[in-house]
């Protein structure tokens, strides 16, 4: 028998550690727009974006699964390991409806020569980028 990896019916949900999920779940509801799929007692949110999936969930110590692993907010915004990164139409009109819904933009859109693109934050200061294809 032959395996493989990935399989039909394997989903990716980005997991995001947040101080607090009930302002998270707001954000993302009512400035991006997610749907809120399911909510367990507080300490976590499951949300529904694009056909993607976003897990918000407190942070947590180890346990017998991942030992020495510790989940936490980020503590310094400027130092980022990730972000998500959503590709749009038109970067400006993005823009102008997310800043409307209380986006915090880093900078206005930025012509970069192939893309437009600009950066805004979360509550907890996950990086967010919202980006146009302009060109090859």
């Amino acid at each position: 028998m032959t395996k493989e990896f990935p399989v039909e019916g394997v989903e990716l949900t980005q997991l995001l550690v947040v101080s607090d999920v009930e302002r998270a779940r707001a954000f993302y509801v009512d400035v991006l727009g997610a749907k809120l799929f399911r909510e367990y007692g507080g300490s976590s949110a499951v949300l529904e974006f694009q056909g993607n999936w976003l897990l918000l969930v407190t942070g947590g110590g180890p346990t017998e699964d991942k030992p020495g692993v510790v989940f936490e907010p980020p503590d310094d915004p400027n130092r980022v390991s990730h972000q998500l990164t959503m590709r749009v139409p038109d970067c400006q009109v993005a823009y102008e409806v997310l800043s409307s819904r209380g986006a915090k933009f880093l900078t206005p859109p930025v012509d970069r020569g192939g893309e437009i693109r600009c950066f805004f934050r979360d509550p907890d200061g996950h990086l967010l980028e919202i980006s146009e294809l302009t060109g090859s």
